[in-house]
C-alpha cells in the first residue's frame, strides 16, 4: 500500500526514473511538446519546471546544477538562451497538459504537455479574449456635486450637438433656396433663342425673299419677248403681201 507516497515510481527502479525524466525533460526543452502518457506528463512537469526557473538565473552554478539533472549540453545551452528569455515574466506554471484520448494498444490515457510560451496559436487565442473583454464599472457610490458637474455636462453637451445640427440644416437650406434661381433662367434663354430668334430668319428667307425675285424675273421677261417676236412676224407677212 502507498499510504502518504507522493512520488510515482512509474513501475521502474529509481535509477531508470530518473534517466527516463531527464530524456523526456530534454525531449521537451528542445522540442517544446512531446506526446506520453498523462502518468509520466505529470511526473514530468514536477521534474522539468524547477530547472526552467533555475535557468532565469544564467550563471556558471546554475548551469552546472540544471546540467547535473539533464546530462545534455544541447538541452541546457536551448533552456538558457532560448527559453529562459521567454519566460522570464512567468511566476510558475511552464508546461501545459492537453488529454487526447486512450491509446489502442493498452488504453493507457495520453497527453501532449508543451512550454505554454511557445505554442502561438494559444497565444493569439487569449490576446483576442483578452482584448474583447469588459471591464465593469466600480460599484462605489459618487458624490452628489460630482454626480450634478457630470449631469450638467452631458445636457450641455447635447445642446451644443442640437445648436450645430440646426446651423447644418439652415446652410443647406440656404445653399438650395441660392441654387433654385440659376436652374430656373437658364432654360428661358435656350428657350427663346431656339423657338423665336432661328425660326423667323428662315421664314423670311425661304418663303419671302426667293419666291418674289423668280416670279418677277418670270413675269417681267416673258411679255417683253413675246410682243417683239410678234412684230417681227408682222413685218414679214406685211412684206409679203406687197411683193405679190
Amino acid at each position: 500500500m502507498r499510504h502518504l507516497n507522493a512520488i510515482n515510481h512509474l513501475g521502474r527502479k529509481s535509477a531508470d526514473r530518473k534517466a527516463l525524466l531527464a530524456n523526456m525533460a530534454s525531449s521537451l526543452i528542445l522540442h517544446k511538446r512531446i506526446t506520453t502518457t498523462t502518468a509520466k506528463a505529470r511526473a514530468l512537469r514536477r521534474y522539468v519546471e524547477p530547472l526552467i526557473t533555475k535557468s532565469k538565473d544564467d550563471s556558471t552554478h546554475s548551469r552546472r546544477v540544471v546540467f547535473s539533472y539533464l546530462e545534455d549540453k544541447n538541452a541546457v545551452s536551448e533552456l538558457f538562451r532560448e527559453v529562459a528569455p521567454r519566460i522570464a515574466a512567468r511566476p510558475g506554471g511552464y508546461t501545459r497538459i492537453l488529454k487526447t484520448g486512450n491509446r489502442l494498444g493498452d488504453s493507457a490515457e495520453m497527453c501532449i504537455i508543451e512550454l505554454v510560451d511557445f505554442n502561438e496559436n494559444m497565444l493569439a487565442a487569449e490576446g483576442a479574449k483578452a482584448k474583447t473583454t469588459r471591464r465593469r464599472r466600480g460599484t462605489k457610490k459618487k458624490g452628489a456635486g460630482t454626480t450634478a458637474a457630470a449631469a450638467a455636462a452631458v445636457t450641455g453637451a447635447r445642446a451644443q450637438d442640437v445648436k450645430e445640427t440646426k446651423a447644418k440644416t439652415e446652410t443647406t437650406a440656404q445653399a438650395v433656396t441660392d441654387q433654385e434661381p440659376v436652374q430656373a433662367e437658364e432654360p428661358a434663354v435656350d428657350q427663346v433663342s431656339a423657338t423665336e430668334e432661328e425660326p423667323a430668319v428662315d421664314q423670311v428667307s425661304a418663303t419671302e425673299e426667293e419666291p418674289a425675285v423668280d416670279q418677277v424675273s418670270v413675269k417681267a421677261e416673258e411679255p417683253e419677248t413675246k410682243p417683239e417676236e410678234g412684230t417681227a412676224e408682222n413685218a414679214e407677212e406685211t412684206e409679203n403681201e406687197e411683193k405679190e
